[in-house]
């Protein structure tokens, strides 16, 4: 990676990887136990099929590691950097039955994670054409994956949102519904949040129009997300708000409108489809038996 990215919580990566072999059930492979003679060596080769960012191969190291210490993960291609269908990414070599057991995962993992990268770099690209707004994911992550889509977010070139719902104030449509069925203004709402959160939390509010960002502006918050806005709407409350708060754009923001989105003035542009809709980057794992006892 050419920055430095803050890896995931090794504790994380631990329990994501042992949670996917026990799932796949690695240590009871009853195919390679029948067809694999014990103590029999092999090497591997992960091959990109396709242009992308490759993305988790620590996790593919740990995955190896958790089947056997005497797998050995030999880089080619550094964690962050761009591939071209052909490269060679890495190569493992080591007992043949854990590398077979372990193949499913890994891939799984590293397939996903570079797909995320992938998709990250190029809305961060697309970004930087319209202006300088930052692209940043949101909480729609796989279940039980966070810790690593969020890394690989990282790795592409985008912020993190909040990580969990202790971490910042963000008040939505449904909670300014139950505010109001509680009689208090957007304003009053804020006001309480203000009251009863820690000094140190942030309180971003979602609005639908430029009045309603004008309304929680003058209560104070300290973020505002501009929820399914036209470019047009959206560069109006820019003009009018400025650099008072942070500006987030969010919603059904694509590849081909975000461009134009970044144009607008926002601070931030928050896209879901990073963590829920990109697809796996393609990228396979030649598997060999090799002469001799490991």
């Amino acid at each position: 990676m050419e920055q430095h990215v803050a890896p995931p919580d090794p504790d994380a990566v631990r329990r994501v990887v042992q949670n996917a072999l026990t799932e796949d059930r690695a240590r009871q492979d009853v195919t390679t136990r029948i067809t694999v003679a014990p103590g029999q060596p092999g090497r591997g080769t992960f091959l990109a099929k396709q242009r992308g960012v490759v993305c988790g191969l620590d996790v593919v190291r740990e995955t190896f590691t958790q089947l056997s210490a005497d797998l050995v993960l030999d880089v080619r291609i550094p964690e962050g950097s761009p591939v071209e269908a052909g490269d060679v990414v890495a190569e493992v070599s080591g007992p043949l039955a854990a590398m077979l057991s372990g193949e499913r995962v890994a891939l799984n993992l590293l397939q996903r994670m570079s797909g995320t990268a992938t998709m990250t770099r190029a809305f961060v690209e697309r970004a930087a054409e319209g202006g300088a707004a930052e692209i940043t994911d949101t909480r729609k992550t796989t279940p039980g994956l966070r810790e690593l889509e969020r890394y690989a977010v990282r790795v592409g070139g985008a912020r993190n949102h909040r990580d969990t719902l202790a971490d910042g104030i963000l008040i939505k449509d449904n909670h300014v519904e139950a505010g109001a069925q509680r009689g208090l203004s957007l304003g009053e709402l804020i006001a309480e949040a203000r009251r009863l959160a820690p000094h140190t939390q942030r309180i971003e509010v979602e609005v639908p129009d430029a009045a309603t960002a004008r309304e929680a502006l003058d209560a104070g918050v300290d973020a505002i997300l501009l929820d399914n806005m036209t470019p047009a709407e959206m560069a109006a409350v820019a003009a009018d708000i400025g650099d008072r708060v942070i500006l987030e754009a969010s919603g059904g923001i694509t590849l081909d409108t975000v461009r134009e989105v970044a144009a607008t003035g926002v601070h931030l542009i928050s896209v879901g489809a990073l963590t829920h809709s990109a697809p796996a980057l393609d990228i396979s794992l030649r598997i060999e038996p090799v002469g001799g006892e490991a």
